[in-house]
């Protein structure tokens, strides 16, 4: 697996550029019309596409919607506003992001399960106050994992992310691969337990 570019610097692309839009869900990350396949890929011209496209079928631009911007076209930072990836549980809107090239989700506060998500699909998602999320707006910043920072170079904030979910960020490590790195305590664990319980392991006959 990749791990996540250290550090990473983008543009980030804000989700309006009015205001960041709160409550976006899985559907409008990606309908449920364009995931044509239960594969990770084909999917990033679907996304977002009610606001992308004027016309989803014909593929026709919206030129007002931030993503088709020159500005923010290949932005790799998204900036989003409250509840950000609710509803359904959807994976494919984490894959849709992550194969447009979206490396780094900030919001104000995302569903549980969509976060989970972009951890386990190698997208840092961020959560900041939305003082700090309008400060950030438009600006090339840099995100350093490593410290937890996101600095914009007149200003840097700092977030908070759990210490597993860091390493598999940073190791490109999947949820197997994080087991796999306690494979050595695993064993001794069983050694032990078989010297302690050897009834438990004992073969049935049938």
């Amino acid at each position: 697996m990749s791990a996540f570019p250290q550090p990473l610097t983008g543009i980030a692309a804000p989700l309006d550029a009015g205001a960041l839009r709160d409550n976006v869900d899985t559907d409008a990350i990606i309908p449920s019309r364009e995931m044509r396949s239960t594969g990770r890929t084909g999917l990033a011209d679907g996304l977002f596409a009610p606001w992308r496209y004027s016309d989803a079928d014909a593929r026709i631009e919206n030129p007002d919607f931030v993503l088709n911007q020159p500005e923010f076209r290949d932005a790799s930072i998204l900036l989003c506003g409250a509840n950000f990836g609710c509803g359904s549980s959807r994976e494919h809107a984490v894959w849709a992001l992550a194969e447009y090239g979206i490396k780094v989700v900030i919001a104000e506060s995302f569903a549980p399960i969509f976060y989970g998500n972009c951890i386990r699909n190698f997208i840092l998602p961020i959560t900041l106050e939305r003082s700090a999320l309008t400060v950030l707006t438009g600006r090339e910043i840099t995100v350093d994992l490593a410290a937890q920072t996101a600095d914009c170079g007149d200003a840097t904030y700092s977030f908070e992310i759990d210490a597993e979910a860091k390493q598999m960020l940073t190791e490109g490590l999947d949820a197997i691969d994080l087991t796999l790195t306690q494979a050595q305590a695993i064993t001794n664990w069983t050694v032990s337990d078989k010297a302690a319980r050897p009834w438990v392991y004992l073969e049935h006959s049938t």
